[in-house]
């Protein structure tokens, strides 16, 4: 009871960021058909920027050197609203002067900032951890945690957990209670319609670039003291964010963010008790593999997914 206690905990935690990431992703699906292949590396920008302002400048100095979290805190959301304003440059730059009824150009332009975006991190700040390292939002030392029984739950567990739920509460919030968010819906439903009653969408797409892009930034900076800072710590996050999204429903935000748990629990508890038989202990080494299997049994089943809208085809 304690292993599962302690699996069913580090799965969780791994989940919220997968389901950070993966509702980034949705929001760009839901208002374009697309998948934007740029947004682990945009995230990725994002916990560099954050980097900056936690540990290489002095632009926070006036923060108290004791009051560390509340500095990665205020460095976090500067980066949050840097990203943003870089998505929305690149939406309108370099995605918006395409048809939008025509997905490749769009593909091909995100798959280009996912290798520049990565080039010019590399090149900036190599490829190497960065040291020292990208400091926590939230206690992460060893005796920061609490037991319940014989299981350890961290309080930076704890904390992403809370921070991916006061994350979808905003975004909840934003999406039906503000002007441009009710936009946003309207152009996610339908954007020709939403066109001809007066509604920007060009705006409207750019807004949703930049709250994806914020989003996505958080994640990174979560992950960031777990997987260590470097230009290619979102990759694999990217890939467990895409399954997170596919299993919940591309056009879900709240099934992403529920996929990203259950591919969190799945890859913790799951891969944590198969891999203990002898036959599957390949699996600590590709543990990615029981994912995908669990997407595919969920789209056998659910092609849409968990929580995604069924497309009608009418004749």
């Amino acid at each position: 009871m304690t292993l599962l206690l302690q699996r069913i905990f580090d799965g969780l935690t791994t989940g919220a960021i997968y389901a950070a990431v993966a509702v980034a992703l949705v929001l760009i699906f839901k208002a374009t058909t697309l998948i934007n292949f740029a947004q682990g590396e945009l995230a990725m920008i994002g916990a560099f920027f954050g980097y900056v302002f936690a540990v290489q400048t002095d632009v926070l100095d006036f923060i108290s050197e004791d009051d560390t979290y509340l500095k990665t805190w205020v460095a976090a959301i500067i980066a949050m609203i840097i990203s943003a304003i870089l998505a929305l440059i690149i939406e309108r730059v370099l995605v918006r002067p395409f048809d939008p009824t025509d997905h490749l150009p769009v593909v091909l332009i995100t798959l280009g900032l996912f290798l520049i975006i990565n080039a010019m991190a590399g090149e900036i700040w190599n490829y190497q951890a960065q040291s020292p390292p990208m400091p926590g939002l939230f206690p992460n030392n060893f005796d920061d945690l609490i037991m319940v029984g014989e299981a350890r739950l961290f309080y930076d567990a704890m904390g992403i957990v809370f921070t991916l739920l006061v994350m979808l509460a905003i975004l909840f919030f934003v999406l039906n209670r503000t002007k441009m968010g009710l936009a946003f819906r309207a152009v996610s439903s339908n954007t020709e319609s939403a066109r001809l009653v007066g509604v920007r969408t060009g705006r409207v797409l750019g807004f949703g670039w930049a709250l994806a892009a914020s989003f996505g930034t958080l994640g990174a900076i979560l992950v960031a003291p777990r997987l260590s800072l470097q230009p290619n710590m979102m990759a694999v996050v990217l890939i467990y964010a895409l399954t997170s999204a596919a299993v919940g429903g591309l056009d879900s935000l709240g099934g992403a963010a529920l996929g990203g748990v259950i591919i969190g629990l799945v890859n913790s508890v799951g891969v944590g008790y198969i891999s203990d038989w002898e036959p599957f202990e390949f699996l600590r080494a590709t543990p990615l593999l029981l994912s995908l299997i669990a997407l595919l049994i969920t789209l056998w089943f659910k092609p849409s997914g968990l929580f995604g809208t069924k497309a009608v085809e009418r004749v």
